[in-house]
């Protein structure tokens, strides 16, 4: 099993829009197959950054998700609403 943090840093003015795209993908993800558990996480000292944690069945997995026509769909129009791109890693859960 894997798990992806993800860093996202919204706009100023289009974080409530950047936390519902983020929630309309984790829903999304939530119905594809591998997908496992979700966190979202709002900084407590910078009220722009979002950090999600999902965990996956398997790198194979998760390269499929970001591949698929769901995400795509799920993420229409995220550039728009971040300050500065997404920083995300994977890590072996233990």
């Amino acid at each position: 099993m894997i798990g992806v943090l993800t860093h996202h840093w919204a706009k100023a003015d289009r974080i409530d829009q950047a936390k519902k795209l983020l929630d309309g993908n984790g829903l999304a993800q939530s119905k594809a197959p591998g997908f496992g558990a979700r966190e979202t996480l709002y900084s407590l000292t910078d009220p722009a950054k979002i950090t999600t944690l999902v965990t996956w069945e398997s790198n194979e997995i998760y390269d499929a998700w970001r591949a698929s026509p769901e995400r795509t769909a799920a993420m229409a129009g995220a550039e728009e609403l971040w300050g500065a791109p997404p920083e995300s890693e994977r890590f072996e859960v233990a």
